[in-house]
């Protein structure tokens, strides 16, 4: 949500900002802006996408080696030209983008406006540009600590004044900054992807952190004014992972190379001789983990279905009580953590805002916090007291694919670590290993499914609703299946725990609202054919993803998409896939845009 560039060296500004700012396209935006420092400061802005942005700096080719650049997505005013960063002050020599919510910014804006200062847009961010400028006496990072002490809220910034050339001062509380340290080079980013062409040495501000960047190096220092010695780290990404390759979008892209993501999560983590996990980003806290009897895992949107699939695995596999909550939920709660308590919170990128807030409060209440992030680095990563990574690779397109199996994958990983640690028999938990290790190469036999799903897809995506249904472990990715035909499709869709049919939802069934049922014969099957038949009763179609060989739903069903069999508990990692599929497939044919579905942003970084 949002996207933050800057940069200051010897090379062309204009060339590596824009670059930079399509590197985050896929974090979700509305309006974008560019000032480059030359001779005389240049600003532009524009709505909509960043091409736009681009042929206006390529038509005016402004010079520069210094400057900064925004991607907005809009929560105080509508997308406009006015409202989109980066915002300057009222002498028009401080310049501004910033990530975030100033909560008190009408306050700052009253005060600001009494003593003289005119206002343009209607966002809290311009607040800043001017809060800044009525601090400036001749020192940048001063008047940036000075103007930031007295803002509440989040914020992620980048702020160059015409006065100090190739000078460039950033902060951040609660939203991210990396910094990028090339040769002869500094840069600044609100994620990593916009520095990875450039440099391989990264550096991470924490909360309440300010540095200062020159063409020759960086300074760091609180905003108290505590000095912060914090040498680079290396940033580990794959440029070519961020392309498209042959692939005419990267959710396709990304669906396809869920059997590696699969494999990636897998390596190294599973022992056969004794059938357990081997999970090093827990070792430091394994005595306590074991020793717990309550999980709560926080998180939000298709990592809170993955959660909710890590119930199930973990109730079936250990003996903890295990909750999971909507981390924007979770802090508004009274909370009364018992002693054996361990949070999880689950987040692809590692930055999301409430799932950060919820971990934060858990932490203060004395739980065990662990992490499950995608992202090396990341806050959520460094705040926990402990976690795993998912390395399920770069992951472009706005709706999550790969990340979501990656998570499941690890969760089971989790629950049989925990599990072997108590009663879970080796058989059970050999048991559990083969079976994760086939699912490579079963997704492999799924995605050659791909043309059939199309037709499938092409067969149902007039509907105006859907409904996805689903029993015990497949419930959750009933609820992901239409969440993800949401998202891609913008069909209404609803995912329903299929016991719950006759308390309400029935009542819709006709016949031009087709149900998804996931139909695989595990333990809740015959139930599931019941369900089935009171919607085929009423006039419903229903296309079911059934196991293969399956020949018992008979006419039951309109159309079918088979699986390969496998163990119960891990099925969800292969029917989450042709949901995945489905979902892309009605989209590309509806004419949406897959990789940037409307209002939608990669990473929630705003509460």
């Amino acid at each position: 949500m949002c996207g933050i560039v800057a940069y200051t060296g010897e090379q062309s500004a204009k060339e590596i900002l824009i670059e930079g700012l399509k590197r985050l396209e896929y974090r979700g935006y509305d309006s974008s802006g560019v000032f480059i420092q030359n001779s005389t400061p240049y600003l532009a802005r524009a709505v909509g996408k960043v091409a736009e942005l681009e042929r206006r700096v390529w038509d005016s080719s402004p010079d520069g080696v210094a400057g900064i650049a925004h991607t907005r997505w809009a929560t105080h005013g509508k997308p406009s030209e006015e409202n989109a960063h980066p915002h300057a002050d009222c002498a028009g020599k401080l310049y501004l983008v910033h990530n975030g919510i100033i909560e008190n910014y009408q306050i700052l804006k009253k005060r600001l406006t009494e003593s003289g200062h005119q206002f343009k847009s209607e966002t809290d961010t311009e607040v800043l540009a001017h809060l800044i400028e009525a601090c400036y006496q001749g020192n940048l990072q001063t008047a940036v600590q000075k103007a930031l002490a007295e803002v509440q809220g989040t914020f992620g910034i980048a702020v160059m004044h015409v006065e100090h050339p190739g000078s460039i001062v950033v902060a951040r509380r609660g939203s991210p900054i990396v910094l990028g340290i090339g040769e002869k080079a500094s840069l600044a980013a609100s994620d990593a992807s916009a520095l990875a062409r450039h440099t391989d040495q990264v550096v991470y501000l924490e909360d309440n952190e300010v540095a200062t960047l020159t063409p020759g190096g960086y300074s760091i220092i609180t905003l108290d004014n505590r000095p912060v010695n914090r040498g680079t780290t290396n940033l580990d990404w794959n440029i070519e992972a961020m392309e498209r390759g042959s692939f005419p979008h990267y959710m396709l892209k990304e669906i396809f190379e869920q059997p590696e993501s699969v494999e990636n999560a897998l390596r190294g983590r599973v022992n056969h001789g004794e059938a357990v996990a081997k999970l090093g980003g827990l070792e430091s806290v394994l005595e306590r983990l074991l020793q717990a009897r309550h999980l709560i895992i926080v998180s939000c949107g298709t990592s809170y279905y993955a959660g909710l699939f890590g119930r199930y695995v973990f109730e079936t596999l250990t003996d903890l009580t295990v909750e999971v909550e909507l981390a924007s939920e979770f802090r508004y709660r009274k909370l009364n953590l018992r002693q054996g308590t361990v949070v999880l919170a689950i987040s692809q990128s590692g930055e999301t805002a409430d799932t950060l807030a919820a971990l934060r409060e858990a932490k203060r209440k004395g739980a065990l916090v662990l992490g499950l992030v995608n992202v090396v680095g990341s806050t959520i990563a460094r705040e926990t007291h402990a976690g795993i990574y998912s390395h399920a690779g770069v992951e472009v397109g706005v709706a999550s694919t790969k990340s979501f199996l990656s998570q499941i994958t690890i969760l089971t990983l989790m629950a049989l670590l925990v599990g072997r640690g108590r009663d879970l028999s080796y058989e059970e938990g050999s048991a559990i290993i083969h079976a994760l290790e086939r699912v490579p190469g079963q997704i492999r036999k799924i995605l050659k499914q791909s043309d059939h799903i199309r037709a499938l897809a092409s067969k149902y995506c007039q509907a105006e609703h859907f409904l996805f249904i689903g029993r015990k472990y497949q419930y959750p990715i009933a609820l992901e299946g239409a969440l993800k035909l949401k998202e891609i499709a913008y069909i209404h869709s609803e995912g329903y725990a299929a016991g719950e049919m006759k308390h309400g939802p029935i009542a819709l069934i006709e016949p031009e609202f087709p149900t998804l049922a996931l139909a695989l014969e595990d333990g809740s099957y015959e139930r599931m054919i019941s369900n089935m038949q009171e919607i085929r009763a009423r006039g419903g179609k229903i296309l079911a993803v059934a196991s293969e060989g399956s020949n018992s739903l008979g006419d039951l069903v309109d159309d079918y998409i088979y699986l390969p069999r496998t163990h119960e508990v891990v099925a969800p990692l292969l029917s989450v896939v042709p949901l995945q599929l489905f979902a892309y497939h009605c989209g590309v044919l509806l004419g949406r845009d897959v990789d940037k579905p409307r209002n939608l942003a990669k990473s929630v970084t705003v509460e």
